[in-house]
Order: structure tokens, then C-alpha cells, then sequence
């Protein structure tokens, strides 16, 4: 006869647990969340998102309304269209305060504002 000394056994879990998503949980299409807080977070955040795109996009067009009067003035007077120093100044701010991708943006700026050189 055997008699065993140890304790209970202990299964592994295999279920969710409390600090786990339960397999059911998939990530919802829209969001990728896998809880309805986190979707409703990120949907928020989303919005925000659009709302500053906006915005942004408003500001650039606004931006390339200026440039274009600045340029129409320049040429008038007799000047160049460009004036590199001052595109310089822009490039270097950007990149100060946005690193190398800023500079990147301002490329994109000018050329949106005074086209291709």
C-alpha cells in the first residue's frame, strides 16, 4: 500500500487569469484594443487626432496663402522669388525644435509653399 506525504497537487492554469486578456478578447478591427476601456480611449484620442490634423492642415494652407503674397511682393519689387537665407532660418528652427524629422517637415512646407526650386 502507498501512502503518499505531499501535499495537493497544483495544475497549471490554462484559463485566463486576472492579469490576462481571456482568449475571447479579441482586438477589436477598428481600434486593435482588446478591452471596451482602451477602445474607447483610443477612439477619444483618435478624434483629438483628426481635430488637430484639421487644424494643422488649415494652418499649412493659410502658411502658403502668406508665402504666396511674400513671393508676389518679392518678384514685384524686382526681387528673386526665394530667398534662401530665410529658408535656411525656417529649416534650422525646425530641425531645433523637431530634431532631423523636423527638418523633413520644412522641406515639405516650403515646397508646398513656393513650389519646387
Amino acid at each position: 500500500m502507498s501512502t503518499s506525504t505531499a501535499g495537493p497537487t497544483t495544475r497549471p492554469t490554462t484559463g485566463p487569469t486576472a492579469t490576462s486578456p481571456s482568449p475571447s478578447s479579441a482586438p477589436t478591427p477598428d481600434t486593435g484594443a482588446h478591452t471596451p476601456e482602451a477602445a474607447g480611449l483610443i477612439a477619444d484620442a483618435r478624434r483629438r487626432i483628426d481635430d488637430l490634423d484639421g487644424r494643422i492642415i488649415g494652418l499649412v494652407q493659410e502658411r502658403m496663402a502668406v508665402s504666396a503674397v511674400i513671393q508676389r511682393e518679392r518678384i514685384t519689387s524686382g526681387g528673386r522669388r526665394v530667398n534662401l537665407s530665410r529658408e535656411m532660418e525656417i529649416l534650422a528652427h525646425y530641425r531645433d525644435q523637431l530634431g532631423k524629422p523636423g527638418t523633413a517637415l520644412a522641406m515639405t512646407l516650403l515646397e508646398l509653399s513656393r513650389g519646387q526650386i
